[in-house]
């Protein structure tokens, strides 16, 4: 039996603190530390504009990046709505192939929360996912009916962050 025999559990990184995809880009390098094929789908980033993306793919995962180039703020638009509904379809081909050995759905939970995609179809996705794929979803407002569906959740919690004191994101910490 081979250790690739031993996945297929799905992780939910959620919660309003920092570190969700910081975790879930982790987790990536550890399975191709091991030898592990990675594919990360991301839902409300733009490609090249995350320090991540061009390191993790210079590792060997690939990244898919699906936002657009702004942020989502209160009700999203058409194209962000479309947007995000093309990287539920990929995902669904991505997770259910087989193909890959860790499949991460990053800001999946956001795009959820923000009404952008149908919770239920996401549960289909997770249930007709591949046996030994092991499934990372990251993002605020993860639905807690996904939960029954995980075999890890984690809910990263704010205690304090620098932009309380008005500091913003900056790159290499924060993009």
């Amino acid at each position: 039996m081979s250790w690739k025999d031993k996945l297929g559990l799905v992780h939910i990184y959620t919660g309003n603190g920092k570190g969700k995809t910081t975790a879930a880009f982790g987790l990536a390098v550890r399975m191709l530390g091991s030898g592990g094929k990675v594919i990360i789908l991301q839902f409300m980033k733009a490609p090249d504009v995350y320090g991540e993306q061009k390191k993790i793919a210079e590792c060997g995962a690939v990244i898919e990046s699906f936002g657009l180039p702004k942020f989502v703020h209160g009700k999203p638009e058409p194209d962000d709505i479309e947007a995000a509904k093309k990287a539920l379809q990929r995902a669904k081909e991505v997770v259910s192939s087989g193909e890959w050995d860790l499949v991460v759905l990053d800001e999946i939970c956001v795009a959820m929360g923000f009404g952008m995609l149908d919770v239920g179809e996401v549960r289909e996705m997770i249930k007709n996912k591949a046996p030994n794929t092991e499934l990372v979803l990251t993002g605020r407002y993860c639905p807690e009916e996904l939960f029954e569906l995980a075999d890890y959740v984690t809910e990263m919690r704010e205690v304090k962050h620098p932009y309380q004191r008005g500091i913003l994101a900056r790159k290499g910490v924060e993009f």
